[in-house]
């Protein structure tokens, strides 16, 4: 089998697979099949021109219901995704994807944090496998291979019509019986319980990769807050890990606090790692900090033979006499992985309630829209 291109080096090597798209002009993907529509969001504004000139550039998803983005049969791989909607939509939406005709999904994330913009303001991201654009052109260049078949979803979870314009790139064909499938879980703590690690995934059988994090995190306290370790409980891992970080900002590639001295944190952005959101008090309705970092393994993946007991991590921050405070933080997270099956246990579904953000809280936000537990499977 010729590998996939993974880099320029590859990528004039010849393989066996047809490059096909799916969008509100060619619903199926098949080949000849867009431009085609007759009636759609954009008919109105093409009266004049007729079919071929943008019938229909999106879809309205009605408050409640899912959405079916695409439905692939057979073998193949999701390359690209664009996908954007209103601001106002980026944590009602639910996106989801199902491997291999399975009933449970594999990726079950809020559409903002799967584009690391979980807070339903923009926030610039230049990295290798998420780029969010002005104003608010969201791609995803995550491989997602399967062996019969794909389908992506799209819950909307508001009391809204929602429009949606997308377009997802895949390929067809190829071998990819020694593929992992990819997979995203989603866990909120809000606010976190005292003394206790936020859980960003738990209780995963099986063989593969644990390759990406991005965390929304919300502030509820002055003071410096990222003192906290990630530990990744690998296989037989019980009581300790086989890998301990040594601080929130280490683990997402920076230091010191994220503080260039005479202008605070600093929001940066590059192809593995970054922070590039943060989100500052305005004396009015904005209260707390707010900051959105994500860390890509993928030149490090972290690879783990028989499953993952648990991921964590601390909310720390300082108190008097240089003593650690454990702090009750607002912490959403996204957790990505390649497993060799495609489905695993994970968190129950959230509430719309669960996703709800709230910039402008009280200190400590309400304790009802905590629960990021207990999971299914």
């Amino acid at each position: 089998m010729t590998p996939a291109p993974s880099s320029l080096s590859t990528l004039a090597a010849l393989r066996t697979v047809q490059t096909r798209s799916i969008s509100p002009e060619n619903f199926d993907g098949s080949p000849g099949g867009g431009g085609r529509a007759t009636e759609g969001t954009g008919a109105a504004s093409a009266r004049d021109l007729g079919p071929g000139w943008k019938i229909s550039p999106s879809v309205d998803i009605p408050a409640g219901e899912t959405f079916e983005l695409a439905a692939i049969e057979g073998p193949g791989k999701i390359t690209h995704i664009w996908i954007t909607t209103h601001t106002d939509n980026w944590r009602t939406l639910l996106l989801r994807a199902y491997w291999d005709g399975a009933a449970e999904p594999a990726v079950e994330v809020p559409y903002g944090d799967f584009f690391c913009n979980g807070w339903g303001v923009f926030a610039q991201v230049n990295s290798q496998t998420i780029a969010a654009n002005p104003h608010g052109g969201f791609n995803s260049y995550w491989p997602m291979p399967f062996r019969d078949g794909a389908r992506l979803t799209l819950e909307n979870t508001s009391t809204v019509d929602v429009r949606v314009y997308y377009q997802v790139t895949y390929e067809v064909g190829g071998d990819h019986s020694d593929d992992a499938y990819f997979h995203a879980q989603w866990l909120r703590s809000n606010p976190l319980e005292d003394r206790t690690p936020h859980v960003l995934l738990e209780g995963i059988e099986g063989r593969g990769q644990y390759v990406g994090t991005y965390i929304a995190w919300g502030v509820n306290s002055n003071g410096w807050w990222g003192e906290g370790e990630i530990k990744f409980y690998l296989d037989d891992d019980t009581d300790h890990p086989t890998i301990c970080g040594t601080g929130t900002e280490d683990y997402f590639g920076g230091a010191w606090n994220f503080d260039i001295p005479g202008q605070g944190y600093t929001a940066f952005s590059t192809p593995y790692l970054g922070m590039p959101q943060v989100i500052r008090p305005d004396g009015l309705y904005v209260s707390q900090q707010r900051f959105g970092m994500y860390r890509w393994h993928v030149l490090d993946p972290i690879h783990f033979a028989t499953g993952i007991p648990r991921v964590d991590i601390q909310a720390l921050g300082w108190r008097s006499g240089w003593r650690y405070r454990p702090l009750r933080d607002d912490i959403a997270s996204t957790a990505l992985f390649y497993l060799d099956r495609p489905t695993a246990r994970r968190p129950r579904t959230p509430s719309a309630d669960d996703l709800e953000v709230h910039l402008g809280s009280a200190a400590v936000p309400d304790i009802g829209a905590s629960p990021s537990r207990p999971p299914q499977g």
